[in-house]
């Protein structure tokens, strides 16, 4: 079975046009999110990934009190073949909303991310203040067997209230990174993703 990305990146574009964001599932297959979590990155992720933090670069600070994630930055250049997989799909996508919506996106970041069992992130907007580039945020869930009962929420606030959106493995979430307010539940197992911005602006990986 094989990801049907051009019908994928036609509901991505459609959402964002019509609503500022949308929802997919299996953008990656399931044994596409397997050989991603057999990495040496993820399988040992909690002894090298760092603390997230709030703020941007010499402003950043920790506090757990609003999120409680880990996090490591991907270089593309030298990601692991499987996660290059997901790389080139966001390079079709920046293409597809490029032609379809007239933006002028130009590269993404994207980080590996762990919340430990009890840990969130209050509610927040993804484009800092001092900076805009962040144009949409792009959230793929790595998962698997995922149950309601586990909480992990993605809460998504809109003008007619919030809904959520479970971590389902291989669900790729985009939305307007300036105008959608969003938080992360609690969840009582390890919820794990590759968390992201699609920018308008070429850019190094961030440390």
């Amino acid at each position: 079975m094989q990801t049907d990305l051009p019908t994928q990146l036609e509901q991505i574009s459609n959402g964002l046009a019509e609503r500022g964001y949308a929802i997919v599932d299996s953008f990656l297959l399931d044994h596409e999110v397997g050989d991603i979590l057999q990495t040496d990155e993820f399988k040992n992720g909690k002894l090298h990934f760092k603390k997230a933090g709030i703020g941007k670069q010499q402003d950043k600070q920790i506090n757990e009190s609003i999120r409680g994630d880990y996090i490591q930055w991907i270089d593309p250049a030298l990601a692991p073949a499987c996660m290059g997989v997901y790389f080139n799909r966001l390079r079709q996508l920046i293409q597809y909303v490029n032609h379809d919506l007239y933006l002028s996106l130009k590269d993404v970041e994207v980080h590996m991310t762990i919340y430990p069992p009890g840990a969130f992130y209050k509610r927040h907007l993804d484009q800092f203040k001092s900076d805009n580039h962040r144009k949409l945020s792009i959230i793929c869930y790595l998962n698997h067997d995922w149950k309601e009962a586990h909480g992990g929420q993605l809460r998504i606030h809109l003008p007619e209230g919030p809904f959520d959106v479970y971590p389902l493995a291989g669900r790729l979430v985009c939305f307007r990174s300036d105008q959608i307010e969003h938080e992360v539940l609690p969840a009582t197992r390890e919820r794990l993703s590759l968390t992201g911005w699609i920018v308008d602006r070429n850019l190094s990986v961030p440390s």
